[in-house]
């Protein structure tokens, strides 16, 4: 039997002596799948993310966060743990998430309308929607 090849059939490979020799993994990536969207999976992830509105406080619940606000400060110095909770906006779309802190506060910059955590956490005073902590159990906001 003959055929069109015969006389390459039994012929060494060829290797390059210029070219390194490819892996075979190196060779596989040549035909993997194309994505002609690239960004697209992400930005449809991105889409559909779920975000949390701020919600408004009343006269009264800012008055209750003012006064905790002011007992910590009194007692910053025997470190109580307090929790705080505080809407984070975000980066991208609008809305945010509400996040807790627990800890104990470093300080409270009146002017930069901060909360500096021991950990370094910086929460914003007027994102501030609740303060818990065993330092508020005695002590009424009223």
């Amino acid at each position: 039997m003959t055929g069109p090849y015969d006389d390459i059939i039994h012929l060494p490979h060829h290797v390059s002596a210029t070219r390194p020799h490819m892996t075979a993994g190196d060779r596989a990536a040549q035909f993997s799948p194309f994505a002609a969207l690239t960004g697209y999976d992400a930005a449809i992830k991105e889409t559909a993310r779920l975000t949390d509105k701020k919600l408004e406080l009343d006269e009264s619940m800012k008055d209750t966060l003012s006064k905790r606000l002011q007992i910590i400060l009194s007692q910053i110095k025997e470190r109580p743990e307090v929790s705080i909770t505080y809407f984070q906006p975000d980066m991208k779309k609008s809305g945010g998430a509400y996040v807790t802190a627990i800890g104990t506060v470093k300080k409270i910059d009146e002017y930069e309308r901060i909360v500096v955590m021991t950990d370094g956490t910086a929460i914003p005073i007027d994102e501030i929607i609740r303060i818990d902590g065993k330092i508020f159990e005695s002590i009424s906001d009223g």
